[in-house]
């Protein structure tokens, strides 16, 4: 769909499943060449290897810790050695702990923003960094979520690192706008992961989640993964520290969309 992708080199991190794995399938349609960072699901980053270059794509897998720099470093060098280059970085491992707030440990508090707040940092940098010294454009995507915007009880170590997420994002879009440096965010509403499946299974658990879905239904990994591959294409030259919401309108207080209030 975009030419200008073709061929280009990205590195999706957490890209075994769910919403990685649709971005980096995605590309692979796009004809790129994607790096696919795992950290537990060997397996699952190696389907989506395969799904890369079945869809017209190049794809490596690698298994690296994104909250280290040395994990960093090594997508890094295996999109040059295996790719030559790189072009797009995607910042999407994530993870989340549900616990009441005055229950959180400091060790799960501290793991959370280690893969969702600071290896983002630690993914951008890098690329910021081979971007200048290779001095070519580049393009950064950092996966947030609605709960940058939707506080979310029981998950405050997860909202509170896409809320710094937002802000970062937006802090080096402006520093490095004028280095042909494009940096944006997406922030995904209720979408249908492996991650999500046991409780969507559950079907008042589910109801409830569509409830609050102003189109009324739950998006797709896909549905993602276009807003990525437009961000990354020149389509979207003229968009630089922004969140993309794709999210079926949940953002948009559905409570009050029958006019209550």
């Amino acid at each position: 769909m975009y030419r200008d992708l073709n061929g280009k080199v990205a590195v999706v991190t957490g890209g075994s499943k769910g919403i990685g794995a649709g971005i980096a399938e995605r590309f692979g349609k796009e004809h790129m060449a994607v790096v696919i960072n795992y950290l537990g699901d060997h397996e699952g980053a190696r389907k989506t290897a395969d799904t890369v270059i079945k869809n017209g794509g190049q794809a490596v897998s690698i298994h690296a810790d994104v909250s280290t720099e040395a994990g960093i470093a090594s997508l890094v060098k295996t999109a040059e050695s295996e790719f030559g280059r790189l072009d797009v970085w995607v910042n999407n491992a994530g993870m989340e702990i549900k616990a009441p707030t005055h229950e959180v440990s400091l060790d799960d508090w501290n793991k959370v923003i280690a893969i969702n707040q600071t290896g983002v940092f630690l993914g951008a940098r890098a690329a910021l960094n081979y971007f200048l010294d290779h001095h070519q454009p580049g393009n950064i995507i950092n996966i947030t979520s609605v709960h940058e915007q939707i506080p979310w009880p029981t998950f405050a170590s997860y909202t509170a690192a896409k809320g710094a997420v937002k802000l970062f994002t937006e802090t080096i879009a402006m520093e490095y706008a004028n280095r042909r440096i494009r940096v944006n965010a997406i922030g995904p509403g209720a979408i249908e992961t492996p991650i999500n499946a046991e409780k969507f299974a559950d079907k008042a658990q589910y109801d409830q989640t569509v409830a609050m879905i102003p189109q009324g239904r739950l998006g797709k990994p896909e549905d993602v993964a276009a807003g990525a591959a437009w961000l990354a294409s020149t389509e979207s030259s003229y968009v630089t520290g922004t969140t993309l919401f794709i999210d079926g309108g949940m953002t948009l207080y559905p409570a009050f969309k029958d006019g209550q209030g």
